[in-house]
């Protein structure tokens, strides 16, 4: 998988099935913090302190954006 940031947005591509996939400003944000942390909860956390958002609300946001992160092929959920 390679990713590459532009002008605050990210492109993702996975090299097992050369699809592309864009994270906006925010979904880059995201990306910044999983390449960081690893951790979906220090994800949240961090993006709990750095946006204005009900934690409902980022919770159902997050679920979505890792759900189709897991499905493009480009994050694997793991235990621990």
């Amino acid at each position: 998988m390679l990713h590459q940031e532009l002008g605050g947005e990210t492109v993702l591509l996975n090299l097992a099935n050369e699809q592309y996939f864009g994270l906006d400003a925010v979904g880059t944000r995201v990306w910044q913090l999983l390449v960081e942390t690893r951790r979906a909860p220090e994800v949240m956390a961090r993006l709990q302190q750095e946006f204005e958002v009900t934690p409902e609300r980022l919770q159902a946001d997050l679920t979505a954006l890792l759900s189709e992160l897991v499905d493009a092929g480009l994050v694997r959920v793991g235990a621990g």
